[in-house]
Formats: C-alpha cells, sequence, structure tokens
C-alpha cells in the first residue's frame, strides 16, 4: 500500500472515529452549543451599540398574510433610550429574533387604532414586565382614544397578571410594573410627546380617513432625524415635518397590484373581499408618491414598511417601485424584517445591516 492511500485511510479512519464519538456524546454537545447561543443573547444587546440613533424594523407588513413581515413595529434605539413604534402582532417574537429585548423598552409610541398596529400590544407589555430591570412601569403614548384600547388590554390580562405574580412573587413579578401607564394627547401639526436624555419625540397629524386620530413621529437625538409616517394618504404637514431628515421611514401600498386581487376576488365570487381591495387604496400612499414627497422634503434616505400587498416574487419588487428613482434622487429601499439601520452624531450617513439571530 503507498503513502497515499495509508494517509487517506487514516484520515478515513479518524473521521469515522470522530463522528462515532460525537453520535455517542451528541446530548452533550447539544447542550454546550445551546448554553453558547442562551448565554449570548442574555448580554445586554445594547453594550456593543455606538452611541447614536438606531432603527430596527421588527415588524414591516400590513393586514396581509405574509410569512416573511410581521405586523407593524419599530424599535428606536437612542443613545440608552429605547423606544417602540406600534406593536403589531408578533412584534415581541421579532424583537427578539433580532436579538433585543422588550425589557429596556421606557415607551410605546401608538400611530393610531387599526388592530394591526396595536394587536401585540398585550404581549409587548407582558414581555417587557417580565424582563425589565428598571421599577418603571413602560408608558404607552398614543392620540386621545388610545385610553380605552390600555384599558383593555390591561383588563383582558388580569387574570395574567395574578396568576405571575401569585407563582413568582411581588418582588420578581410587581404587578404595579405591568401593563403600561398612559399618556395621551391631542394630534396638533407638531407637538413634543416625549423628551428624555436628549432624546426627542414629536407628533404630526397625518391623513388616513376616516381614522382619526392617526399621527406619525419624527424623533431626533444629537443631530440625527427619523420620521415614521405612520398609515396616511400623501400628507402635506408630513413633507412639511420631514423636512431635512436623515431617513423617513414610510408606509406605501401598489394600487396596481392591489387591484389585481380585487379582479380575482371579485371573479371568484368573493365579493366582500373584492370591496375591501377596492376601499383600501384611497387612504395609504403609493410608493411613487412617497419618492416624490421625499424629493419635496429634501429627506437624506427613505425606507418603505407596511407593504401592501406582500411582495413573494422578485419582479413584484420591481414593479412596486417602478418609477421611484426618478422620482426622488436619494436612496430609497423595500424595508424588510430584522433590517437595522444607524445614525451616528457627528455623521450625515446611514449605516445598514441585519440582526437575524
Amino acid at each position: 500500500m503507498t503513502i497515499t492511500k495509508k494517509v487517506l485511510f487514516a484520515a478515513l479512519g479518524a473521521l469515522v472515529l470522530g463522528g462515532g464519538v460525537a453520535w455517542v456524546k451528541r446530548e452533550a454537545i447539544t447542550l454546550k452549543v445551546v448554553e453558547k447561543i442562551i448565554r449570548e443573547r442574555m448580554q445586554d444587546p445594547l453594550a456593543s451599540l455606538p452611541d447614536g440613533l438606531h432603527v430596527a424594523l421588527c415588524g414591516t407588513g400590513s393586514p396581509f398574510p405574509d410569512p416573511q413581515r410581521a405586523a407593524p413595529c419599530t424599535m428606536v434605539i437612542a443613545g440608552k433610550t429605547v423606544l417602540q413604534f406600534d406593536a403589531g402582532s408578533s412584534a415581541p417574537r421579532q424583537i427578539n429574533r433580532m436579538g433585543l429585548s422588550t425589557g429596556p423598552i421606557q415607551a410605546t409610541f401608538l400611530t393610531h387604532f387599526h388592530s394591526d398596529h396595536i394587536d401585540g400590544l398585550g404581549e409587548l407589555m407582558m414581555t417587557r414586565w417580565a424582563q425589565q430591570s428598571s421599577n418603571k412601569p413602560m408608558l404607552l403614548i398614543a392620540p386621545k382614544g388610545g385610553e380605552s384600547v390600555l384599558a383593555g388590554f390591561i383588563e383582558a390580562y388580569r387574570n395574567d397578571t395574578r396568576y405571575r405574580t401569585a407563582h413568582h412573587g411581588v418582588d420578581t413579578m410587581n404587578p404595579e410594573m405591568s401593563g403600561a401607564k398612559g399618556v395621551f394627547f391631542e394630534p396638533t401639526a407638531l407637538s413634543t410627546v416625549f423628551e428624555e436624555a436628549g432624546v426627542k419625540v414629536e407628533a404630526f397629524a397625518v391623513k388616513h380617513p376616516p381614522i382619526d386620530p392617526a399621527v406619525g413621529y419624527r424623533v431626533s437625538y444629537k443631530g440625527r432625524t427619523v420620521v415614521i409616517s405612520g398609515d396616511t394618504q400623501p400628507s402635506d404637514n408630513l413633507v412639511e415635518v420631514s423636512k431635512g431628515a436623515d431617513l423617513l421611514l414610510h408606509e406605501a401600498l401598489h394600487p396596481e397590484l392591489v387591484g389585481r386581487l380585487q379582479s380575482i376576488a371579485f371573479e371568484s365570487k368573493r365579493l366582500k373581499l373584492a370591496k375591501i381591495f377596492q376601499d383600501i387604496p384611497n387612504y395609504h400612499t403609493t410608493p411613487l408618491e412617497v419618492a416624490q414627497e421625499a424629493q419635496k422634503a429634501g429627506v437624506k434616505a427613505v425606507v418603505l414598511n407596511h407593504i401592501v400587498p406582500p411582495l413573494p416574487l422578485p419582479p413584484m419588487r420591481e414593479i412596486f417601485m417602478k418609477g421611484t428613482s426618478q422620482a426622488y434622487n436619494g436612496p430609497m429601499t423595500i424595508g424588510e424584517d430584522g433590517d437595522f439601520y444607524s445614525l451616528l452624531p457627528g455623521d450625515t450617513g446611514l449605516k445598514t445591516g441585519r440582526r437575524w439571530q
């Protein structure tokens, strides 16, 4: 037998032996791997972030079923201040999947009270209660009318709250820290609704008839600014508020694609569904209209969210964005769950990345 063959047989034997050992010890190896992952996730997710204004897209979808997108959810981290905007279904799970946590959230802001923007609020408040260490209740900041939304969720979770306190004890699950403390405001063209540790959040009225109130938010920190549109038609007030912003996070609906859904629903005798598809374009903004508004406002970058309809095929994305590059001369992209943007003080750029764990 040649030396080469001997080496090959020896290597093969070592591989087989190693595989056998791994198989015998597979449970111990698996537990070590799991422990490593859990230990990494237990670390402070904010510790490695540079000081700045960070935007995490934890939900870029809409009421349409979409396996790629959770319902509306945006986390903003400004320095050490953690803020949440809207709380659609699966929001807390997507936050966790991004390697972040609901525990540090100081305030959650609602843009309006459509179900897809609030139906994850109960889970968000519960997980924040379990993970927070500040001994301060979370603030729920929303337009007038949010009182009944908060009261409803607190009532729905009343038994759950009682069970968890009884099981874990008051020191661990203090019921006074559960739920949220409501702060409600009357929408105007622009008003400050939160200001702390150098972070300023201003609310502004948008157009989403017949939904009233409906607002967007402008977040500023150390010279950097992000504007979150909420759900809206094209809005002169949004253009005014967005002037010079570093990032505009704006909802978008493509009427032609929704029109195809309407036609198929009608052909299929799904008349109620066809009527809904007919109605929804008139209180949203098209990607082309977003591009035109961004150009007027002179914003530095645009990310689209609340994507309607879902875009499962790559060519649909091209149709969705058609004409936008001619209307707006800055970067404009379709946001995805897991996207992460950083706006650093003293800089003018936008750093992008992904945070799936």
